[in-house]
């Protein structure tokens, strides 16, 4: 754990339980799908719901990017040095992982 880690927690901690609640609902999606699929459900109707959940997905995604780009990669930055380069290569590899998606 770096100096930065150590003295403050994740960008993320102060919407934990509605990260939480969102990845809940996301994994009632999944087990919906699963029905949907055992229930031979129309192959147009189980697509969109899967690009429901592909959505709800993406957006966990972009709050947690914000996130730490406005905590995390702040910090590191401020602080300088080599680990202000490792936060912005890490948000970087993950903004490209969300790209190509």
């Amino acid at each position: 754990m770096s100096t930065t880690e150590a003295a403050s927690p994740h960008g993320y901690i102060h919407r934990k339980d509605d990260y939480l609640k969102r990845l809940r609902r996301i994994e009632g999606q999944a087990r919906g799908l699963q029905r949907m699929v055992e229930d031979e459900k129309y192959c147009i109707d189980i697509l969109t719901q899967v690009s429901a959940m592909t959505k709800a997905l993406q957006s966990v995604a972009l709050g947690l990017l914000d996130e730490h780009m406005s905590h995390c990669v702040v910090e590191a930055a401020a602080a300088g040095g080599s680990e202000a380069e490792q936060k912005l290569r890490e948000a970087s590899e993950a903004i490209a992982r969300l790209v190509r998606s």
